[in-house]
């Protein structure tokens, strides 16, 4: 007997937190962000230009993007307002919030590469999505191989 009621105790507790996981997952809004812009590089200086967009269903709070070189950077650099250095080669920067179907503020730098590389590969992917879920992350992951040849490189 004693068996029976800790089995229908557990069945009883698994059915609530399975029942809660599932109300959970339902609740988190989904949102689908994308970056597009172009990157060019010359004499070991790159500029880079992209614009944030959210695909929606649901509006963003807030986001971070990472841009990451194959190249270490120089260190002492300036950067726009809202970007800051993490690592030797890594940039992140904030794009903020983004509302369903919207568009957001175009980021603009340029960073100089220790010595003068002729390719440098960009990678460039959301780190933060003020906890809404992206079920679409081929638009927000971007890798861009760009010669030091002054040419715009599209993404």
């Amino acid at each position: 007997m004693r068996v029976l009621a800790v089995w229908g105790a557990v069945v009883a507790v698994g059915a609530v937190v399975l029942g809660g996981g599932t109300a959970v997952a339902a609740a988190v809004p989904e949102a689908d962000l994308a970056y597009h812009g172009a990157a060019s590089m010359a004499g070991g200086r790159v500029d880079v230009r992209f614009t944030p967009r959210n695909h929606g269903p649901a509006a963003v709070p807030d986001a971070t993007v990472r841009l990451r070189w194959s190249e270490p950077l120089v260190d002492g650099q300036t950067f726009p307002e809202g970007c800051a250095r993490s690592a030797a080669r890594v940039v992140l920067c904030r794009v903020g919030a983004l509302a369903a179907d919207g568009v957001g503020k175009r980021v603009e730098m340029w960073v100089r590469l220790r010595g003068v590389p002729s390719e440098v590969l960009l990678e460039i992917d959301t780190v933060w999505n003020g906890g809404t879920v992206d079920r679409n992350r081929e638009n927000d992951r971007q890798r861009v191989l760009v010669l030091d040849s002054g040419d715009a490189y599209y993404f």
